[in-house]
């Protein structure tokens, strides 16, 4: 029997790994370039990940078109506005929104797979919107301002991730017989196509930002994408796929956000500051609260 926790806590540390060299490119040439990068250098692994396990399997139209939907939305549209999150209040912070997933996955789940739905969720939001207060007024202390932009891109991917999370369980539900490598690759494939609509209409300047980048940049943002892409998907996917309750998976976020708040401070040499040692009890009480 498959582990769906071990899953989801490899997957959890890789991403905490990757994102710091996706948020740091993300800062120096654009979100929308890295994640249209980073989604490349997924598909082409996953692609080549298929072919060493032995091929394509039959799926039939309809469940791969659901599988790219889920890659348009959780690839796509959820992580740019986390990249873009990233960006703005640091991956640490950024994670610790992700305590919101637990609700709208588990209330989503309640409608469409009748999986128990637990009010006490619904009280551990108050401790994720103290969490978004306290990043607010950690702002506003050092900038002048609020940063409602971060928090709303955070919130908004988040929302979306989940769905995407939904998305993807029901074509793995509906299509047994194909690979987690291969939902990965019909997801990226998805991913592809949105930024491929959004340069056709907006071009961000795909090629030339590796001319910003260099030999060495180069090679650090492939090994991002690799870890926070490439590794966490394949493991998330797999905890998707066992996990009896998607709630309690999304929950085992906790780790990721420990993993990512320590990992940014030791890439920036610092200490953590108040307001994010008083935000992450607040999350620990929601977390709580959530399991």
């Amino acid at each position: 029997m498959e582990n769906p926790y071990i899953y989801a806590l490899a997957a959890n540390l890789s991403f905490a790994v990757g994102v710091q060299f996706l948020t740091h490119y993300a800062r120096r040439i654009s979100a929308m370039w890295v994640n249209s990068f980073k989604a490349i250098v997924a598909a082409l692994l996953f692609a080549a990940t298929i072919l060493v396990q032995g091929g394509f399997h039959h799926i039939q139209p309809g469940y791969a078109a659901l599988f790219m939907l889920s890659g348009i939305i959780g690839l796509g549209l959820a992580d740019l506005l986390i990249i873009k999150a990233f960006a703005l209040m640091g991956p640490g912070r950024t994670m610790m929104l992700f305590g919101f997933q637990p609700l709208v996955i588990g209330t989503v789940s309640y409608f469409a797979f009748g999986q128990a739905l637990d009010l006490r969720k619904v009280y551990a939001i108050l401790f994720f919107i103290v969490c978004l207060y306290i990043f607010s007024l950690e702002s506003f202390r050092k900038h002048g301002h609020w940063n409602v932009r971060a928090s709303l891109y955070a919130l908004g991917g988040v929302a979306f991730d989940g769905i995407g999370v939904l998305i993807t369980r029901c074509a793995f539900d509906g299509s047994p017989g194909i690979s987690t490598t291969e939902g990965n690759l019909y997801r990226a494939a998805g991913a592809l196509l949105l930024f491929a609509g959004i340069s056709a209409v907006r071009p961000f300047g795909f090629r030339e930002g590796f001319g910003r980048l260099g030999r060495s940049g180069l090679l650090w943002i492939t090994a991002g994408s690799v870890a926070g892409t490439y590794l966490s998907l394949m493991f998330y996917l797999n905890a998707i796929r066992y996990a009896g309750a998607l709630a309690a998976v999304s929950g085992i976020a906790i780790t990721g956000t420990i993993f990512a708040s320590v990992f940014e401070c030791v890439l920036e040499r610092r200490a953590p500051s108040r307001y994010l040692a008083a935000a992450f009890l607040f999350f620990l009480a929601g977390m709580t609260l959530l399991f």
